[in-house]
């Protein structure tokens, strides 16, 4: 089963953007969250969450295309590679996830760009950051607009939840790291 540590070695060489680092952070914070509401193994998911862009920084025009094949000989098992691959269904391949696990990594990838977003506005980053707030931006198309609203709702939709949950979870598992993602706003 794939640690927290054995996700940073293999991520060592290949991910060195503090932008890229910061984003597979809010996901695996977001990912262990949503391990816990599954009742599923937290640092797993966490290092899935670390993990999914492995070939990203290297390879952004082929991203994923140069991440099966590398993981699979580092040991990564294939039902943990596939969810790192899942997370590209529609856009970049056509592996659906499946899984909660892979449910999971889909919608937190591009919903974590919003939370990030929305926290940085906040005097308090994410300490205080509320749903609701949350919302207000999501529904704002011209916030954080790169992040893909249509793939946050279609990952929902697999998960069989609301996005206001889905939201409350990721927000919850990223607070918890607010320092550590410089998330913890202005004031502190």
């Amino acid at each position: 089963m794939l640690t927290m540590q054995r996700a940073e070695e293999l991520n060592r060489n290949m991910i060195t953007q503090e932008n890229l680092l910061l984003h597979v952070k809010n996901v695996c914070y977001s990912m262990g969250a949503m391990a816990r509401h599954f009742g599923a193994d937290e640092e797993q998911w966490m290092a899935l969450g670390l993990l999914h862009d492995y070939d990203y920084e290297k390879y952004p025009e082929e991203h994923l295309r140069h991440t099966e094949q590398p993981l699979l000989e580092a040991g990564v098992s294939p039902e943990e590679v596939r969810a790192i691959m899942s997370h590209g269904w529609s856009i970049l391949n056509e592996v659906r996830p499946e899984s909660d696990m892979e449910k999971s990594l889909f919608t937190v990838d591009e919903l974590t760009g919003i939370i990030q977003a929305a926290a940085r506005m906040r005097p308090n980053g994410i300490l205080d950051l509320e749903v609701k707030s949350f919302m207000k931006k999501f529904k704002d198309k011209k916030f954080a607009a790169k992040c893909d609203r249509e793939l946050i709702l279609r990952g929902c939709e697999l998960l069989g939840m609301e996005l206001k949950d889905v939201a409350a979870i990721c927000i919850e598992g990223m607070r918890a790291h607010a320092e550590e993602l410089g998330l913890a706003g202005t004031e502190a």
